[in-house]
């Protein structure tokens, strides 16, 4: 599976990005996607996830700003409201697809700041 992301950018704090994860195969033929961030010097961190049947998990920091969906053809979403300068970092894509393994996107730069 190929993953391109798209949709960082500079915003200032309380402000709202939407990132976007653009897959090479269809959405339902994949069974995992999530999105993880990885700040300068820290280790990278799983954000949000999906799974083929819908249900979505958080982490803790972001419960209630951020919100991942998905299209009904190849694109998963992460809405981020309500941004902090701690949410600064860049944000990747990744997914499972059984046989194919994991697969992960180039990543996309967050920069949250006045």
């Amino acid at each position: 599976v190929q993953l391109v992301e798209s949709g960082g950018g500079l915003v200032q704090p309380g402000g709202s990005l939407r990132l976007s994860c653009r897959t090479s195969e269809n959405i339902f033929s994949i069974n995992t996607i999530r999105w993880y961030r990885q700040a300068p010097g820290k280790q990278r961190d799983l954000v949000a996830t999906i799974v083929r049947g819908g249900s979505t998990t958080y982490a803790d920091s972001v419960k209630g700003r951020f919100t991942i969906s998905r299209d009904n053809a190849n694109t998963v979403y992460l809405q981020m409201d309500s941004l902090k300068p701690e949410d600064t970092a860049v944000y990747y894509c990744y997914a499972f697809k059984p046989f194919d393994g994991d697969s992960w996107g180039q990543g996309t730069q967050v920069t949250v700041s006045s």
